[in-house]
């Protein structure tokens, strides 16, 4: 970490919200949407975010590693200090006009996340979180999220489909709301949009650690499909799925739902 500097985040801040006006401007250069793998749908766009974010991230903390989506391999020792970044999550999106990507890092000490930055450039907004210190949405204090009657679950789909759609019923669903990237769904709990988030995929410790922090300074919970908490050791792949709820309260139902549907 640069000792000149009184708040590196802030910078760091900063870097994510100049790639996202550059990934606004790549959308009409086809030299960026270039699609170099079909099967991971990965575009010029996502190696240029790549280069972007840790050429810049390395002068605000110089020494420190960039771990990324974007790389080819990754030893499952983690230092004691780095960075996990995703340059674009929601590439699709990108690619094809709609507003739901995000761009996201996340800074880890001791194996957990401690600092999260999430970008939505289409929107124009970020979300930042340190804990101990709050969480901000645009640089305006996130309040603390309560139980509430309103349950609105958030997915990827216009309207509920799969799993998101067998929850309705049983976690008596009172509203749903299409959203793109994980990060994006995630702090759309976070700063009270949404209330619920459920997926029963492989999750990979860039799509969450981000959105963790913020959720854990206004009280948002996010665990494995059982309520586990979330294990950052070992393998960045995680295979069973995701809940981000509003509250306790929440969680154990959806829990409860989940382990209904599966059993």
């Amino acid at each position: 970490m640069n000792a000149k500097q009184a708040n590196p985040f802030a910078a760091i801040t900063g870097v994510f919200e100049a790639l996202g006006r550059d990934l606004l401007a790549w959308r009409g250069d086809e030299t960026a949407r270039h699609l170099y793998s079909k099967k991971d749908f990965k575009t010029e766009a996502d190696r240029r975010a790549d280069v972007f974010l840790k050429e810049r991230m390395s002068e605000i903390f110089p020494g420190i590693p960039v771990w990324s989506e974007e790389d080819a391999t990754r030893a499952d020792r983690r230092p004691a200090r780095y960075w996990l970044i995703d340059p674009i999550d929601g590439t699709a999106s990108w690619y094809d006009g709609f507003a739901g990507f995000v761009t996201q890092g996340a800074f880890f000490e001791k194996g957990r996340p401690v600092y999260g930055v999430i970008h939505a450039p289409a929107f124009g907004m970020t979300w930042t979180g340190e804990t101990g210190k709050g969480a901000w949405r645009n640089g305006f204090a996130l309040e603390r999220l309560h139980p509430s009657e309103r349950r609105v679950l958030t997915d990827n789909t216009p309207e509920p489909h799969g799993f998101a759609a067998l929850l309705m019923e049983p976690l008596r669903i009172t509203a749903y709301r299409e959203s793109g990237s994980l990060g994006l769904k995630s702090v759309l709990v976070a700063d009270g949009t949404a209330d619920l988030f459920v997926k029963n995929v492989a999750i990979r410790d860039w799509d969450v650690a981000p959105a963790a922090v913020i959720l854990a300074e206004v009280g948002g919970r996010l665990t494995g499909l059982s309520g586990e908490e979330w294990d950052y050791a070992g393998g960045l792949e995680k295979t069973g799925g995701l809940i981000v709820a509003r509250d306790d309260a929440l969680l154990a139902e959806a829990v409860a739902a989940v382990r209904g549907l599966t059993v």
